[in-house]
C-alpha cells in the first residue's frame, strides 16, 4: 500500500481538497457569470489567443490552489506542476520528488469562454509518475469528484453525495463515445465513423468527459493527436484518470500501456483510450487498433 509523505493524513488531505476546490468553484462561477452578463469577454481574457486562451479565472484559480497547498503543507516533500506556470514559464519545473501535484486550474477554457457548462478544475497527486488521488471539479453541475486512492465518489457543495451509474458490459458498437467539441480532427472523426458507435456525445473538458462516463452517459473516450500537432498534456489526463481508474475503468494508450506523468515534455501523444471497464479494456484497445490498421487511419 502506498503511504503518503510523512506528516500528511489522507482524511485531512481530502478535507482540505474539498475546501480548496469549492473556493476555486466560487472563482470560476463568478467569472462565468461575467461572461454571460456582458457582450464582450475580452475584459477577462489575459491571453487573447483562440488556439490557447488564458483567462483571469485560470490564473486566479492557479494562484489559489498553489497558495493553499503551500500554506497548509509546508516542508512536505512534493512538487507542484501547473499548466499555467509551465505556459507562462513562471517556474522551470524539475521533478525531484516521488510525489507530484498536477494542476489544471481551468480545463476547457474555450468552453468556459463560449459560455457552456463543460469546464472543470483538475488536481491530482501522483506517486512515482502514476496518479494516486485527486479531484475533478465541475462548478456548473455542482459536482466534486474525489478519488482517495481506494474509491471514487461525487459530492455537491452542501456535502450530499451524487450517484454513479456503473454500466453493464457492452461491445464496442454498443457504446456511446464522448468526444471533443473544440479539439477534433479528421482522423478521429474517421475512426469514430468506422467503429460505428451506437451514440456520439460531444462536449469540452476531459474532466467533464470522464465524469460523463462515471454517470453512465457515455462509455468510452478516445484521444487522437496527429504527429507534429498539439496534443493533450499531463494536466489534461492525470486527475480524470485517477477518478475513472478508482471506479473500475482504465486509461491507456492503444497498446494498453499505462500513462506516466511528470516527464519533461508533459505530452500525451498518439491514441489514448479511456473506458469504463478495466476487465475488457485490453480487448477494446485491440479492436480499435485493428480498425485503425484496416483503414490506415493513423500511423502506428
Amino acid at each position: 500500500m502506498i503511504k503518503l509523505p510523512q506528516g500528511v493524513d489522507i482524511n485531512n488531505l481530502i478535507d482540505d481538497l474539498r475546501i480548496f476546490s469549492w473556493e476555486a468553484s466560487e472563482i470560476l462561477l463568478y467569472y462565468s457569470k461575467i461572461l454571460r452578463d456582458v457582450d464582450s469577454n475580452s475584459n477577462i481574457l489575459e491571453k487573447v489567443d483562440y488556439s490557447n486562451p488564458v483567462t483571469i479565472a485560470d490564473l486566479k484559480v492557479n494562484d489559489l490552489i498553489i497558495k493553499r497547498i503551500n500554506e497548509k503543507y509546508q516542508n512536505i516533500d512534493w512538487e507542484i506542476l501547473s499548466e499555467e506556470n509551465v505556459k507562462d514559464k513562471i517556474d522551470n519545473f524539475q521533478n525531484k520528488s516521488d510525489w507530484i501535484w498536477i494542476l489544471d486550474p481551468l480545463d476547457g477554457t474555450k468552453d468556459f469562454i463560449q459560455g457552456t457548462e463543460n469546464y472543470a478544475m483538475h488536481l491530482a497527486l501522483c506517486y512515482k509518475k502514476r496518479p494516486y488521488l485527486g479531484v475533478v471539479l465541475i462548478p456548473e453541475k455542482d459536482e466534486l469528484w474525489i478519488a482517495d486512492g481506494r474509491e471514487v465518489w461525487c459530492e455537491s457543495m452542501d456535502g450530499s453525495k451524487k450517484s454513479m451509474n456503473i454500466p453493464k458490459k457492452k461491445t464496442l458498437k454498443e457504446m456511446t463515445v464522448v468526444t471533443s467539441k473544440n479539439h477534433r480532427n479528421k482522423n478521429l472523426k474517421d475512426l469514430i465513423e468506422k467503429v460505428n458507435f451506437q451514440n456520439v456525445l460531444v462536449m469540452g473538458s476531459i474532466g467533464c468527459k470522464f465524469a460523463s462516463i462515471l454517470r453512465g452517459e457515455s462509455d468510452i473516450y478516445i484521444s487522437l493527436s496527429l504527429p507534429g500537432k498539439s496534443s493533450p498534456k499531463d494536466w489534461d489526463f492525470a486527475s480524470p484518470e485517477v477518478i475513472l481508474q478508482a471506479s473500475g475503468g482504465a486509461v491507456t494508450n492503444l497498446k494498453n500501456k499505462k500513462l506516466f506523468y511528470g516527464d519533461p515534455n508533459y505530452e500525451k501523444r498518439g491514441i489514448i483510450v479511456a473506458s469504463n471497464n478495466c476487465k475488457v479494456h485490453q480487448e477494446i484497445c485491440s479492436e480499435i487498433e485493428e480498425i485503425v490498421k484496416r483503414y490506415n487511419i493513423y500511423p502506428l
